[in-house]
């Protein structure tokens, strides 16, 4: 029977097994944790999106690499998703994700070293590292499911999500005052964000680490061994499942993540350069990353809610059908129109929310607790590097054509969704 080595003895996991009401006692408190430390963890995550591509162009002073910083961003996180993935599988999701956050706090006090000498490998070693917080803030989704019941999954996902919309729009809103209390201590004021993405993931790091015990995955895992032994007390939550309808479920839910990702930080992380272009003062920036990170994780309870009871073929649709509207207001959008600008990145985060709520639900639907954290890992390391891709891509498309061209092929690659989903329908 799994356990874990001096926090959790074998009479506390048969006490859990043999009680569904510890078991939904303990469903609810990790919730509760796993929001404590998604308040902290969105308020880090938000610094890479605002100012990364700012501080790298003030850096190197060339506009063609300024898609390097979220592609490094992305890449460390697809390095970190596979090691907290596999970290969590062994030892627990706390030892997981306690890991991946700290790592981003070392990487994000690199990045404000490396913009005070302006040392440009520093600077891209540390954003490599900086990753590891946002993988760890997108990973904490799973801890919340561990112990819910096929019903409570995606709200279970949503939940964990929403709590990140509290630290992530506040981040970008203190642009300006980090920046002056980082420039009052002799550091430059694009640097300002990630003293608060430092501590901010650190601070995440130590609520998981004191706090999320006995871990929900290890208890999972107990009770699934269980099942296994008698299986005729498989619940719903946790019965093992045939392989290949839910192998498909895998390919579809991982397919309808990455392209979203890839959608969403194409376009993202060119916002910023282009408004910068065309006059829009650092605060206007920062305000409409604010909207648009609000946008990505405070719908989240509504779509959890909305996942759960018309399923997730049809939020996967609507998916796609938001972001194409965002890649066609994006393209029509007058370069000097806050509003059209914001409903654009509004309309970006929230396919965004939509596709990745629906898409986890399908994976987690798909897993059982035996291989769950491991797949999940993986899975995310494939959404890390489709991000890395489309922000890599994305400084390059706009330096050869324009911010409209972008936002035309985002569009077109939401349509790919269409014929995913409907496929995975088809075979069902």
């Amino acid at each position: 029977m799994t356990q874990e080595p001096r926090k959790i003895t074998k009479h506390q996991l048969e006490s859990y097994i043999d009680s569904p009401a510890k078991q939904q006692q303990l469903y609810k408190r990790t919730l509760f944790i796993v929001v404590l430390s998604q308040i902290f963890g969105g308020a880090g995550l938000a610094a890479g999106v605002t100012v990364g591509a700012l501080l790298a162009q003030d850096i190197l002073g060339k506009e063609s690499f300024t898609g390097i910083p979220s592609a490094l961003i992305t890449l460390g996180s697809a390095a970190a998703a596979l090691l907290v993935g596999r970290l969590s599988q062994r030892f627990g999701r706390r030892l997981g994700l306690v890991a991946g956050f700290w790592a981003g706090g070392i990487g994000a006090v690199g990045v404000i070293v490396a913009a005070v000498h302006e040392h440009i490998l520093l600077l891209f070693v540390s954003l490599l590292l900086y990753g590891a917080g946002t993988a760890s803030n997108l990973q904490a989704r799973y801890a919340g499911t561990d112990l819910a019941k096929p019903t409570q999954r995606a709200k279970a996902i949503s939940v964990a999500m929403v709590s990140t919309t509290f630290g992530a729009v506040a981040g970008p809103n203190l642009v300006d005052v980090t920046g002056e209390f980082a420039v009052s201590i002799g550091i430059p004021a694009l640097a300002g964000p990630f003293i608060l993405a430092a501590a901010a993931f650190i601070f995440a790091g130590f609520v998981l680490f004191f706090f999320l015990r006995p871990d929900p995955l290890v208890i999972a895992k107990a009770i699934f061994n269980s099942q296994k032994e008698q299986p005729s007390t498989h619940s719903a939550a946790t019965q093992p499942i045939a392989s290949p309808k839910y192998n498909r479920g895998l390919i579809v839910g991982a397919t309808v993540m990455i392209l979203t990702q890839i959608v969403m930080v194409a376009i993202m992380t060119m916002t910023p350069i282009h408004m910068k272009h065309h006059g829009h003062s650092l605060s206007a920036v920062g305000l409409v990353i604010s909207l648009h990170v609000c946008a990505m994780f405070l719908p989240s309870l509504f779509t959890g809610y909305l996942v759960d009871k018309i399923g997730r073929t049809a939020m996967s649709l609507a998916s796609g059908g938001v972001l194409l509207a965002a890649g066609l207001v994006a393209a029509f959008a007058p370069a000097d129109s806050m509003p059209i600008l914001i409903l654009a990145l509004v309309l970006l985060g929230l396919g965004w929310n939509f596709g990745l709520i629906s898409g986890t639900a399908i994976i987690v639907d798909s897993t059982t607790a035996a291989t769950r954290a491991k797949t999940q890992g993986t899975i995310d390391v494939l959404i890390a590097l489709a991000g890395a891709s489309g922000g890599a891509a994305s400084g390059l498309v706009v330096a050869s054509s324009s911010y409209s061209m972008l936002s035309w092929a985002g569009a077109g690659l939401a349509l790919l969704l269409v014929p995913v989903v409907l496929w995975s329908r088809g075979k069902s």
